[in-house]
């Protein structure tokens, strides 16, 4: 379920958290907090969820990590007895261990501190003003960083758990897709349809150009969606598709001083010539003639 958020969602992550929180608990300002733990005195944490490994993946990392080091500390918690356990970087340290390393760096947290982290991101999930992309980057954020499952995410929200899952897939929509919910000219909803369409990009092209330009409501574009999953080849409700703008159109927009769209249709297709008012709709018959 976990993905990896995309680029281009707006506003960073940093301004997700209020302006009084303490945003070194994120990332040390200085390489005092970075310390060089052993291997050994590194323990996973049990109620991780993530129990799988790829072995294959882990050995391509450690490899990596022989050659360049790691990168991007663990970052840990005291647990006593000199033991520390991981708050984030499991795979990481797995991958160290098959590298042979003796240590790893580590940023040291106190337990404090991942509480006051955790409860900050939970009650930005909540903030009536965030996206439904800047909800699921949160929500991807506490999951990935504090092992929380999305269930018990949702319980915490006092949200269905589908609720949740929803938001998170939005982080699996192409880019162009992402920047069109971002800036608000596609809906939640029309990004679910798109999301239908995964594996499928010239389609879910096809479908936001439509969203974006004629401005197709959800249901809309739901029927392409089912049109298109029942195999018909060019659906009656969504016969016309969207092609780029052309020389020509841009050519023949500036004559006429209003937007030209082209719309195809199973055997041709036809120009679209935009007007606001009377007025306009003269200027342009005048134009034309």
């Amino acid at each position: 379920m976990s993905q990896t958020p995309k680029r281009g969602l707006g506003r960073g992550f940093d301004t997700l958290l209020p302006q009084t929180f303490d945003k070194t608990l994120l990332l040390p300002n200085d390489d005092e907090r970075i310390q060089k733990l052993s291997v050994d005195d590194v323990v996973a944490d049990a109620q991780q969820p993530r129990r799988h490994f790829d072995e294959k993946a882990l050995t391509e990392l450690g490899e990596s990590i022989r050659e360049h080091g790691i990168l991007l500390p663990l970052v840990v918690r005291t647990l006593g007895n000199k033991k520390y356990q991981i708050v984030a970087g499991e795979r990481r340290w797995r991958a160290a261990k098959l590298a042979g390393l003796k240590t790893v760096p580590a940023i040291v947290r106190s337990l404090k501190e991942l509480q006051q982290l955790e409860i900050a991101l939970v009650e930005n999930v909540q903030r009536v003003d965030l996206s439904p992309l800047e909800q699921a980057v949160s929500l991807h954020r506490l999951h990935d960083q504090f092992s929380i499952a999305y269930e018990a995410i949702a319980k915490r929200l006092g949200k269905a758990p589908s609720t949740v899952n929803n938001l998170v897939r939005l982080l699996q929509l192409p880019e162009p897709a992402q920047a069109a919910l971002a800036a608000r000219e596609i809906s939640e909803g029309h990004a679910r349809a798109i999301l239908a369409l995964k594996g499928q990009a010239k389609e879910q092209a096809n479908l936001l150009a439509a969203i974006v330009t004629h401005g197709w409501s959800v249901r809309q574009a739901e029927r392409y969606v089912n049109s298109l999953k029942a195999g018909v080849k060019e659906p009656t409700a969504v016969r016309e598709r969207v092609q780029t703008e052309t020389p020509a159109t841009k050519a023949l927009s500036k004559h006429l001083g209003a937007p030209v769209h082209v719309k195809r249709t199973a055997k041709g297709g036809r120009l679209e010539i935009t007007f606001t008012s009377d007025d306009e709709l003269a200027k342009i018959l005048t134009q034309l003639s």
